[in-house]
């Protein structure tokens, strides 16, 4: 399967910013990039692309005064096949898990797992540990958060998402992620393209998403408590602790966005 990715994002500064963006595929998808454009900054200016301490790919730059529009294009090869279901990964007592994997174990900017702690235990406590629990874990935030773009806000946290029962997908991701980190199950909160691939057409589409992996049977494994169902399609662009780590846009001075838009979909062709 080809799918065609892509964003298109207009912003405005009163000065000359220094940006780091976070919209580029992940390293772990170069092998399956197809096609792609050039990166495009107009009015031009000089970029490279770096990896932060997650191993992701940041993409770097100057923005002009006044304003600016960026722009990438690529086409990826995907397997076609659903996100893995592995129902008997079991949990790794956390004497035993990997060091690299501590640090999806512990409380982030916004995944409070001191104040969240004894909520976790109380509802999933009892579950059966493993893939269950975090299957338990992703039906109570579905069904405990009421989804709406206009309930989005950028300084939510998990337990604001928890208390307040409305979010986008990056509080779905943020409360799945905290109450699996309480339950001593390291978790870290993803970003990236997913369209509309083997599931009805959605009139108000999110293209761009957030989801979150878990660490079962020694290795890691994608769940999606906004859509809580296997999907088609997913292109990672980051991983992190949450989404401080890896924000699309991360501007050291001010801007006001004007346009952004991003999109995913399959295609026959792997011409751009």
């Amino acid at each position: 399967m080809l799918i065609n990715c892509g964003y298109e994002i207009t912003f405005e500064c009163p000065a000359p910013t220094p940006m780091i963006c976070q919209v580029d595929p992940h390293p772990s998808r170069l092998q399956s990039l197809r096609a792609q454009t050039p990166f495009a900054i107009d009015p031009p200016a000089p970029s490279h692309l770096y990896r932060d301490m997650f191993g992701n790919h940041c993409r770097r730059f100057v923005a002009a005064a006044g304003v600016s529009t960026i722009a990438h294009r690529f086409i990826v090869e995907d397997s076609g096949q659903p996100d893995a279901q592995e129902a008997d990964a079991a949990e790794i007592p956390v004497a035993d898990l990997p060091d690299e994997t501590l640090v999806y174990l512990v409380g982030s900017r916004y995944c409070e797992t001191d104040r969240l702690s004894q909520i976790a235990w109380d509802l999933f406590g009892k579950v059966e540990p493993g893939w269950p629990r975090v299957q338990a874990i992703c039906d109570f935030v579905h069904n405990h958060i009421r989804f709406g773009y206009e309930n989005a806000r950028a300084t939510r946290t998990a337990l604001e998402a928890y208390e307040e029962r409305v979010g986008v997908c990056r509080d779905f991701a943020h409360l799945a992620v905290a109450l699996c980190r309480c339950m001593n199950i390291p978790a870290r909160y993803c970003n990236g393209y997913l369209g509309d691939i083997g599931v009805p057409y959605d009139p108000t589409p999110m293209d761009f998403n957030a989801w979150f992996e878990v660490y079962l049977g020694g290795q890691w494994l994608t769940f999606d408590a906004r859509h809580n169902m296997a999907r088609i399609g997913r292109v990672l662009i980051a991983r992190g602790r949450d989404a401080a780590d890896i924000p699309i846009m991360n501007s050291f001075g001010p801007h006001a966005l004007k346009n952004f838009v991003v999109y995913t979909s399959e295609t026959n062709s792997a011409a751009l």
